[in-house]
């Protein structure tokens, strides 16, 4: 298959999605006029839509065929938005540059950057619950992205990163930091397009195992392109995990071997998901593409 067609085929549903939902928000009457251009600004920016294209392939090759992923997928996004706006502030990272652009909170101050953050968070799961889909599955959802992305999945990483930065972490703290901070919204992507698909215990199985090996995967890339990447290719500034004394796959392992263990890891999730056949070779290439891409 053709991976760059197949991703700029999904993400184009996902950002018609998104383009509509803010819509909604420039008709409300309710929500002030610069909360919801700030929410746009970080969320129309641009972006891979790395973790809705995994919620729709995964749900792809569990047998689902219903557009009802969409809306559901594209929730991914403004968790994953919400994320790094966040991310970005004064208080966590101090980012200025987010997708070569200023970051939300430079230009809409950090107030309203916070406030943006909480609307695009609480408004994924508005999203989730309007579905029209039946229930169960929505339910299962709702409580996979709450723990995913809450304090015993990505919000517990990301303080874990905060606690022991300027620290030298051990081994299994640092991959504690990476499989909450990053991993645990890319597992919980391929798991909810399971759950959507209402799939078998055993492929669920297989697609989580895929979600936990990939997702830990793009992390640690993301540690090699923030030494070896540049700033036009990454959208924001390189070298701050090590300015900011961040514990990083590289600074504990060497690049090397950061690399050799992103291949390992890769090679995993391809043979977590080798029965599926055809119907997971998006999922497939995209664990292939987290190898290779420089962005």
């Amino acid at each position: 298959m053709e991976l760059k067609l197949y991703l700029q085929k999904k993400r184009r549903l996902i950002d018609d999605f998104l383009k509509n939902y803010i819509s909604g928000k420039k008709k409300s009457k309710d929500c002030p006029k610069t909360l919801r251009e700030a929410m746009s600004y970080a969320l129309m920016a641009g972006g891979k839509r790395v973790r809705p294209i995994l919620a729709i392939a995964s749900y792809e090759a569990a047998g689902g065929t219903s557009k009802n992923i969409i809306p559901v997928a594209a929730s991914l996004e403004l968790i994953h938005t919400y994320s790094l706006i966040h991310d970005d502030l004064p208080a966590m990272d101090d980012d200025d540059f987010r997708r070569n652009q200023p970051t939300t909170h430079k230009v809409f101050g950090e107030g309203t950057a916070i406030l943006a953050g909480d609307a695009l968070l609480t408004d994924a799961f508005h999203i989730i619950s309007n579905t029209r889909a039946s229930r169960k599955p929505l339910i299962k959802v709702i409580s996979e992205l709450s723990g995913g992305a809450g304090p015993d999945g990505m919000v517990g990483g990301q303080q874990a990163d905060l606690t022991l930065e300027g620290t030298n972490a051990t081994p299994k703290e640092l991959i504690y930091i990476h499989t909450h901070k990053t991993g645990s919204l890319i597992r919980a992507s391929t798991r909810i397009g399971a759950l959507m698909a209402e799939c078998s215990p055993s492929r669920l199985k297989a697609l989580t195992l895929y979600g936990e090996k990939t997702g830990l995967a793009f992390q640690i890339v993301d540690d090699i392109l923030d030494i070896i990447g540049t700033k036009e290719e990454l959208g924001k500034t390189t070298g701050a995990d090590n300015a900011k004394g961040k514990n990083t796959y590289p600074s504990t392992f060497g690049l090397e071997k950061s690399k050799k263990i992103a291949e390992d890891l890769v090679n995993e999730s391809l043979k977590a998901i080798k029965n599926f056949g055809k119907k997971a070779e998006p999922l497939a290439e995209i664990a292939r593409y987290i190898i290779s891409r420089r962005n």
